[in-house]
């Protein structure tokens, strides 16, 4: 269970959810923005997850010798590469690499923005509900936080629940100022500005220890899993 709540913390971390909250959040009604964006990513990601999990759990019979088997390399494999690059960029080895990037950013800088920015910028729960549905895909983290799930001996009561859980977790960016601006709009506004601050300063030291943590995780269940 520890397993899933890790992967349920870093699938919050998803960068175009965190894009999306930042727009909507600076826009006129935040509240009702990112209440339509939450119900539209919950009808998509509990669906997905759920239609997942349970094939999952329905194929474990006749897989469980081939995932044993495979799961421990496949493990390690995604351990050693989150390392490396993690390894790259925290000793400037990426500095070339991020130079180039700023220069094409700057080249492209006039072209307009993605469409679901645009159509976040319109301002309606609609629209909002509309775009978190269609961006709300399962990612790596999730269908970790899935195939876990799936792995337990849970009832099919306790596997729903389970999910359910994994999603309010993975949506808490969303969540969070929601409930702030349903408690104490004002206070919420003024530490949103102060989170922007705090996120745009420290932001890649945090996602360096994230990507730290995770890869040692995954190591030492494949590591577990190779000499078992």
């Amino acid at each position: 269970m520890s397993q899933i709540l890790i992967f349920s913390l870093t699938a919050a971390l998803n960068p175009t959810l965190l894009a999306a909250t930042t727009v909507m959040l600076v826009l006129p009604s935040p509240k009702r923005l990112l209440l339509g964006y939450l119900c539209g990513a919950l009808v998509t990601s509990l669906t997905l997850g759920l239609l997942i999990v349970f094939a999952l759990d329905g194929s474990s019979g006749a897989t469980s010798t081939a995932k044993n088997t495979l799961n421990p390399d496949v493990d390690v494999a995604i351990a050693v590469l989150i390392l490396v690059v993690v390894f790259v960029v925290a000793t400037g080895r990426d500095t070339r690499r991020r130079a180039r990037s700023e220069r094409k950013r700057a080249a492209t800088a006039t072209k307009a923005p993605p469409r679901w920015k645009q159509a976040l910028s319109g301002g309606t729960a609609r629209t909002t509900f509309v775009v978190g549905a269609l961006l709300t895909l399962p990612g790596v983290s999730y269908l970790s936080a899935l195939h876990d799930t799936a792995k337990q001996d849970l009832s099919t009561v306790e596997t729903v629940l389970t999910v359910i859980a994994i999603n309010v977790i993975m949506l808490m960016l969303l969540e969070i100022p929601l409930a702030g601006y349903s408690i104490s709009p004002e206070k919420t506004a003024v530490r949103v500005e102060r989170f922007s601050a705090w996120l745009s300063r420290d932001g890649g030291k945090i996602a360096l220890a994230l990507a730290t943590g995770i890869a040692l995780v995954l190591l030492g269940r494949g590591l577990t899993g190779l000499l078992s």
